[in-house]
């Protein structure tokens, strides 16, 4: 099915648009709040829109659109464009910054319409300070080393969350060398930082991982940071420099075919810990629905000497994906099944709020 309705495009990218602006986004803010604009009227916009496949909210169609752009700015093909864009030394100049970007679409626009179709890979580094309390959690409660899930992993960058380095106001975590190094505004009361975490395996999955070692895979990785938020380029910089000096595997597999696999016997002597973050709002009903029934039976057999652990960063409700809805850190544990909250937090973790 393929798009025929204005207005239905133009709604999608205007809620994207707030998105953009509430997390502190002016120029994507800006750019999608145009483009909803030229997707109503018909223009260029409209033109890449129109040929592709049905959007919805939940498929991050106005991030993938500007996911596209970036990586021509990136690319040194779209020089006009690229004098805005902070990415690649630009200044933000909301006012020409539109033009320059409807003109790369009436000029480049089958090219932007294939890139647009690439699925939202933002792989986003600051969410580990948000995952950190819930890993050290399992690894103080079990005394024992961490199997580390991911789903929808991407690159698997933060597979390699126990080499960054996490400041949280009160005290610090991890090595101070890092090339990754977190500081976050994070509020509410302290958590316990004083645990050794040891990890004996790192792997997820992804329907199409990105290779954080290859050109191809740092380019997708860095077009699908905003723009205009520099600060989030110097975590995936340092990010990806792990990435090559430790290794972990992502395999090309669904969510719902994947873990049953992995969750199928126990691990004994190791802390199972199954996460994700902003994950669950692209999976189909029928496999998000496979992935909590798996969790749910591997959790019924699991052993103190053999523990699972469910840690993710979602929507509250990411099936009903409101603007307003508060964005989670949770922690469910098994034997015994309790389910915890441990914060709130904006979508990249740039602002946190700790629970008792």
């Amino acid at each position: 099915m393929v798009v025929d309705d204005r207005a239905y495009v133009a709604r999608i990218l205007a809620v994207q648009a707030e998105g953009c602006r509430a997390l502190g986004s002016t120029l994507y803010h800006h750019l999608l709040s145009m483009a909803a604009e030229d997707a109503l009227a018909g223009g260029p916009v409209w033109d890449v829109m129109s040929g592709s496949a049905n959007p919805r909210r939940r498929d991050a169609t106005g991030l993938r659109l500007m996911a596209a752009v970036h990586r021509l700015v990136l690319l040194r093909e779209a020089p006009r464009l690229a004098c805005f864009y902070p990415s690649v030394g630009g200044t933000a100049d909301l006012d020409e910054a539109w033009p320059a970007f409807r003109a790369l679409l009436a000029e480049r626009g089958d090219e932007v319409r294939k890139l647009a179709a690439l699925p939202c890979q933002t792989n986003e580094v600051g969410r580990a300070g948000l995952l950190l309390p819930g890993f050290l959690r399992v690894a103080r409660e079990t005394g024992l080393p961490l199997r580390l899930l991911e789903i929808g992993s991407s690159a698997g960058l933060q597979l390699r969350w126990d080499a960054f380095f996490f400041d949280m106001g009160y005290g610090t975590w991890g090595e101070p060398s890092s090339p990754v190094q977190l500081y976050g505004a994070w509020e509410g009361p302290p958590v316990d930082l004083d645990v050794a975490v040891e990890i004996v395996e790192r792997r997820g999955c992804d329907p199409r991982p990105v290779d954080p070692t290859t050109p191809e895979g740092r380019l997708t990785l860095t077009a699908s940071v905003w723009a205009d938020q520099v600060g989030r380029f110097e975590s995936l910089r340092g990010a990806l420099e792990l990435a090559g000096r430790i290794p972990a595997r992502v395999d090309t597999a669904r969510a719902g075919d994947w873990l049953p696999q992995r969750l199928a016997e126990a691990a004994p002597g190791v802390a199972t810990v199954v996460f994700h973050t902003i994950v669950l709002q692209y999976l189909a009903p029928a496999e998000l629905l496979t992935v909590r029934e798996t969790l749910s039976e591997a959790g019924a057999r699991a052993t103190p000497e053999a523990p699972l652990a469910w840690l993710f960063f979602e929507p509250e409700d990411p099936e009903t994906m409101s603007l307003d809805m508060p964005y989670v850190v949770e922690l469910q544990t098994w034997p015994g099944g309790t389910r915890r909250r441990l914060a709130v937090a904006s979508p990249h973790g740039a602002s946190i709020r700790w629970l008792a």
